[in-house]
């Protein structure tokens, strides 16, 4: 099975590029395409629409294609297709191809407005529209655009002024004579407004999308004369894998596709970074069938692969991953779905993986598809399985075709391919970002714009976590087949900027690397927000955070007590590449820990809502170890009276010791000592360095 769609190159007509208005309300059916009361960004100077949001009644439907293809509803919400021409699954079309002469549609808007214009979008055959009426509240029908010999037209809009004779109404019927016009008849979008400002009707590109791009061939070392796809560029940026086609050295041969391979090095004075000559990743990942890398881990150690790896070396639809270790690739391993399947006719299967590895978006048809294949999210359980996928709904999905998605460092900003949503070729690359935590409320997305996607298919967008170019595959100004470009990238369609934390976990008496967990969470929150394996054998352990928050960082290994640092990137805005050595105090009698994270406020000896975790993981350690016994000790800075600090300091180590012995732990096991500011690890002369001093430690005395 393949994983990509390779679409013929045929050219759209174009028509007026204008901006799209959009307006706000839900309606009655089981589609819905989003809608809002401002026009979108090119369309600053275009009268405010509403879209129609509910279907009234219409005479037929086209019953081929899938989901909600060609259904009535599919003439509602925005333009699909407009202002471009062409046959679209996502808008209405008759049930008879060749027309009939008393084809109607009638819809309903959210609310009534005294009407001055309508709009109508025929994006194929335009022309066969031939009366309209509009509905008004006490249901009387007053016809406003008559047509007694339809013609084809150029333009797909159909733009109806009604001036002095507007009327008050929220539905309009519209009434077609399909047999005049030969072909199919479709209808996008009715909108109406209660403005005389033209509506104007556009693809909704951002008002910051420069004119000229650059879009750079990596080429020779990476592309051939066969076809390169698929680009999945590492999060560091340094490694691009790939998946390449028609090459003799394949190891299917030159009808499957491969994956492969190619390494940035590093530039000189005078000498500019470069690619390496592309190398087939070999197996266990490439073998008789067809292969390619859909994800990759922060690390870049855990690769995510098209299909189930079968024990007698076939292949079957699913996913699976695979470790690198000092040995290489290992043997990859089913990522388990429930209820995973595809009803395409091709069995295409196109993913992504969130950052944290929680979750995996689909582009696969499924049963409550709306068209040919629809974006689905499948989140990990506790087992590490991942539950059912869900669609990402009506705002990325339409009644067409979406696919090769790809999640940013950031995790919110998801770049996809589309059909349904109006564009310059047929198939466009669009973003959209996450509103909130759930995966079904996303911004409306933006077309990257003509200097970016083609007339032909453009697709397979991935980012490194700096955030700084894109790569992509294209067929135009390729050096034969589809080649892999990359493309500067510019801030409207940038992700969040996010920062690469890596580093050893030592033991702090020997420095030696300790295999560990490394997880990071919110400060003062219990919820973890990304988690690393690290193995003293791979290299270094490496976690993607966004910045512009407070982190801490915890390394996690059995027989040593947790470490817990802060890392503050509340006022970084841009990409940071931040190493960091966590260091582990192995759990024996005479060992000093300092707690991590700041237990107090200044001046102040009640303990901080995040405390509670640090110290919960005192008491796990002494249920842990039942003949244990420690000794708390508590100072303060060097700021007021010696005495009121030095009662700050008991009153603080009294605190420790109440909430711990009010977790079961024995008075008896615990004993403290306060020292104020007599005993200080930094000078005092921020409050940076203050900070450090406002601590509490514990030594182990017994085992």
């Amino acid at each position: 099975m393949r994983v990509w769609s390779i679409l013929s190159g045929l050219l759209i007509i174009m028509a007026e590029a204008v901006s799209l208005a959009q307006s706000a309300g839900g309606r009655s059916t089981d589609t819905q395409r989003r809608t809002t009361t401002q026009p979108e960004s090119q369309g600053q100077n275009s009268a405010p629409v509403q879209w129609a949001n509910r279907v009234v009644g219409f005479s037929s439907e086209k019953v081929s294609g899938s989901g909600e293809q060609y259904k009535a509803s599919q003439a509602l919400g925005r333009p699909s297709k407009v202002p471009n021409l062409g046959e679209s699954p996502a808008a209405w079309a008759p049930k008879t191809s060749d027309g009939t002469a008393d084809e109607w549609i009638q819809v309903a808007f959210a609310k009534p407005i005294t009407i001055r214009q309508i709009i109508i979008g025929e994006n194929v055959n335009p022309g066969a529209v031939v009366r309209v009426q509009v509905i008004d509240a006490q249901k009387k029908e007053h016809t406003v655009y008559k047509n007694a010999t339809p013609s084809p037209r150029t333009d797909p809009v159909l733009r109806i002024a009604l001036n002095d004779s507007a009327v008050v109404g929220d539905q309009v019927k519209v009434f077609l004579n399909g047999a005049s016009i030969a072909g199919i008849n479709q209808i996008d979008a009715i909108g109406i407004s209660d403005d005389t400002k033209p509506i104007t009707v556009g693809i909704n590109v951002s008002n910051e999308t420069p004119k000229e791009i650059i879009k750079e061939n990596l080429g020779k070392t990476v592309n051939s004369p066969g076809q390169e796809v698929a680009p999945v560029i590492a999060p560091d940026g340094r490694t691009l894998y790939f998946t390449r086609n028609f090459n003799k050295a394949n190891i299917g041969g030159a009808d499957r596709q491969d994956v492969w391979f190619s390494t940035l090095t590093a530039g000189t004075s005078g000498n500019p970074s470069s690619w390496s000559e592309a190398v087939n990743i070999g197996p266990p990942i490439n073998n008789a069938g067809d292969n390619a890398i859909s994800g990759l881990s922060p690390d870049g150690r855990i690769a995510y692969l098209i299909n189930v790896y079968l024990p007698d070396g076939g292949l079957s639809f699913g996913i699976s991953r695979s470790v690198k270790t000092r040995q290489g690739w290992s043997q990859p391993v089913e990522c388990k779905i429930a209820n995973n399947y595809n009803l395409h006719e091709k069995n295409q299967l196109e993913f992504c993986v969130s950052p944290d590895g929680r979750a995996i978006i689909l582009a696969v048809q499924r049963k409550d598809t709306r068209g040919n294949r629809d974006l689905y999210v499948a989140l990990q359980k506790p087992d590490r399985t991942w539950a059912e996928p869900i669609s990402l709904g009506p705002v990325v999905n339409t009644a067409d075709s979406e696919s090769s998605p790809f999640l940013a460092a950031d995790g919110r900003t998801l770049y996809f391919t589309s059909a349904g949503h109006p564009g310059y070729g047929n198939g466009d690359i669009f973003v959209t970002r996450r509103l909130d935590d759930s995966w079904n409320n996303w911004s409306d997305p933006e077309n990257l714009g003509p200097a970016i996607n083609t007339g032909e298919w453009d697709g397979y967008f991935t980012i490194p976590a700096s955030g700084d170019f894109a790569y992509l595959s294209s067929r135009a100004g390729s050096m034969g087949e589809d080649d892999i470009f990359r493309l500067k990238l510019y801030p409207a369609i940038k992700p969040d900027p996010v920062a690469i934390v890596s580093g050893q976990v030592l033991d702090a008496k020997t420095k030696k690397p300790v295999a560990s967990e490394v997880i990071s969470s919110l400060a003062n929150e219990d919820k973890e927000t990304a988690k690393a394996d690290y193995d003293p054998e791979t290299g270094e352990y490496k976690l993607i955070l966004p910045t512009q928050k407070i982190y801490t960082l915890k390394a996690i290994k059995e027989g040593y007590f947790p470490t817990t640092e802060t890392l503050d990137l509340s006022k970084d805005k841009r990409f940071r590449d931040i190493k960091r050595n966590l260091l582990l105090i192995k759990i024996e009698a005479g060992q000093k820990i300092t707690m991590g994270d700041v237990l107090f406020e200044q001046s102040q000896f009640t303990l901080l809502p995040g405390a509670s975790s640090e110290l919960n993981r005192l008491v796990d350690m002494m249920n842990q170890y039942p003949v244990m016994e420690l000794m708390i000790e508590g100072h303060t800075d060097n700021q007021g009276d010696w005495e009121p600090n030095m009662k700050l300091s008991a009153d603080r180590v009294q605190t420790v010791k109440e909430y711990l012995t009010s977790k079961g732990i024995a008075e008896s096991r615990i004993q403290t000592k306060a020292w104020g500011p007599s005993k200080p690890i930094a000078s005092n002369g921020t409050e940076e360095k203050r900070k450090q001093n406002r601590r509490v430690e514990f030594t182990i005395l017994k085992m």
